[in-house]
């Protein structure tokens, strides 16, 4: 740094990570995020400093009591890293930031597909076939397969439950009083809200929009929340009744975003989350290799 002014270098599209090559995200509460140099740096509660590779995180998942300068959000958005403000406890998904992207081909993509109503419910049956591989799909509207897909994931809480041994009266959430439901059922939200965080800024690198969906519709996020229940059975539901038993009646944070966080690594989900929409898209890997 010469005469107090800093350094920045020049960030690229071609030399910025692509979502897949990406560490998911990073967790960050009761601290506050500053510039120095061209890097942003986290001070915690406790003034310990620690420089953060914002060029390698996928997403910054705020919680209570960070605060974050306007410098930091400039270098944060030119590294294609999403900040997203979310809540204690549950990781409750409150809001992201917008990432500029390079070009809107993929955009448009996705507007001209959602756009044909037979091009849609095609997108539609291929994600409801990734959970439903032996049924046949041919000629259901989407109304009949979001009923089969109501119906199989109660199936599934279920059977998590007994194979668990964990006791289930069904699933409930009641916005802003998280602590009224069971412990299964707030790992459940947790995870499920930290899910929509990471696939938000996903989307959001890649280019697509989070408001144009093929299943889920009159919601904030329909896409976010059409590519998550891809993910949710083993990232989320399984996890929930597997953590069940060992929290022993009492939510455990950090348990939960451990638990989750190593599950997002081992499935590498943001090494898949590129190809899967591909793949709902109905994209050729012949037209994959020429892009």
């Amino acid at each position: 740094m010469a005469n107090g002014q800093r350094l920045f270098v020049k960030v690229t599209r071609e030399s910025l990570p692509q979502v897949k090559d990406k560490y998911p995200f990073l967790y960050l509460e009761r601290g506050r995020l500053e510039i120095d140099d061209s890097s942003i740096k986290w001070i915690d509660s406790e003034n310990n400093v620690v420089p953060l590779p914002v060029a390698t995180l996928n997403a910054l998942l705020l919680g209570p009591g960070t605060s974050i300068t306007h410098e930091a959000v400039k270098t944060a958005v030119a590294a294609n890293c999403s900040v997203c403000w979310v809540g204690e406890d549950s990781l409750l998904f409150y809001a992201a930031g917008f990432l500029p992207t390079a070009d809107t081909r993929n955009l448009k993509q996705q507007i001209e597909l959602a756009s044909d109503a037979k091009k849609s419910l095609e997108v539609a049956s291929r994600m409801f076939a990734r959970r439903f591989p032996d049924a046949d799909l041919a000629g259901k509207s989407l109304k009949e397969m979001m009923g089969m897909e109501g119906h199989r994931v109660r199936t599934l809480y279920q059977q998590k439950a007994e194979e668990y041994q964990v006791g289930w009266k069904g699933r409930q959430f009641t916005p802003g009083k998280f602590e009224l439901g069971d412990v299964t059922n707030q790992v459940l939200t947790a995870t499920n809200a930290a899910l929509y965080g990471i696939l938000c800024s996903a989307v959001h690198s890649m280019g697509y929009s989070p408001h144009i969906g093929f299943i889920h519709s009159g919601s904030p996020l329909p896409f976010v929340y059409d590519l998550a229940d891809l993910y949710k059975e083993q990232l989320c539901i399984d996890l929930a009744f597997s953590l069940t038993r060992e929290l022993a009646g009492r939510y455990d944070k950090h348990k939960v975003s451990a638990g989750f966080r190593r599950r997002v690594l081992e499935m590498d989900l943001l090494a898949k989350v590129g190809d899967d929409i591909l793949d709902i898209f109905g994209v050729s890997r012949a037209r994959r290799n020429r892009k």
